[in-house]
């Protein structure tokens, strides 16, 4: 069986101000990956929106398409894994980390990725963002190769636009909610917004768990990994 991850990070830039970092995927059976991919297109389009949904644009007038996204998600194969770094501005990189904000970004990514699945091929795809992309993607392959002893189940790293794949919209909105939530809750100088709000609540609601909290370890479907202090060797 192969499986199609399709990660996405927020905030995770080590001096933008923000305590809140959060990684995660959407991973989707490659058998029916076309048929999923339809699906959320087919409702964008149901509620006449044809362009890429963002996080960052999220709009009030858009809620029941956000909510029926939602509703499809949990009705599907699909599955969210994410990872939730709280008080990022704490983080002791010369401690743990080499000194760098990127190798704490790649761990994270290793450890985003735990327990390492042994029970199919997994291609992981990543939103093309700028010049650095390629230089990241290999990287990434690079640390989960080393990290796998050359033994890796990811076959596959590839960069694609967020804009043309509805799984990365996804990812971003989930991951977004998420740090949404964690980001109100620590008093991060956020303005209230009622709608994103009421969406926080839907998809608390329809997951059964608290997005600025973490999930059961064993949890598939809807995982939240929640992290406070830095990763250790």
């Amino acid at each position: 069986m192969t499986y199609d991850l399709f990660l996405d990070e927020s905030c995770h830039l080590e001096h933008d101000g923000i305590s809140i970092m959060t990684l995660g995927y959407v991973k989707v059976p490659h058998l029916v990956s076309k048929d999923l991919r339809l699906g959320i297109r087919s409702i964008k389009e149901k509620h006449g929106k044809f362009k890429e949904l963002k996080w960052s644009k999220f709009s009030a007038k858009n809620l029941d398409l956000y909510k029926e996204l939602v509703d499809y998600f949990f009705e599907t194969p699909l599955e969210f894994s994410c990872i939730l770094v709280k008080y990022k501005e704490r983080l002791d990189h010369s401690d743990f980390n080499m000194g760098k904000h990127d190798n704490y970004y790649y761990r994270i990514i290793f450890h985003l990725l735990q327990p390492m699945p042994t029970n199919g091929d997994y291609r992981i795809f990543i939103d093309y963002k700028d010049t650095k992309g390629k230089e990241k993607l290999s990287k990434i392959k690079e640390y989960l190769n080393e990290k796998c002893a050359g033994v890796s189940p990811f076959r596959r790293f590839q960069h694609l636009r967020s804009h043309e794949n509805e799984f990365f919209q996804l990812t971003d909105l989930f991951i977004g909610a998420i740090a949404y939530k964690s980001r109100t809750n620590i008093k991060d100088n956020l303005p209230a917004n009622p709608a994103k709000l009421e969406f926080v609540q839907y998809l608390e609601a329809k997951s059964g768990f608290c997005l600025d909290e973490g999930t059961t370890p064993w949890e598939t479907k809807f995982k939240i990994s929640d992290h406070q202090a830095p990763l250790r060797q």
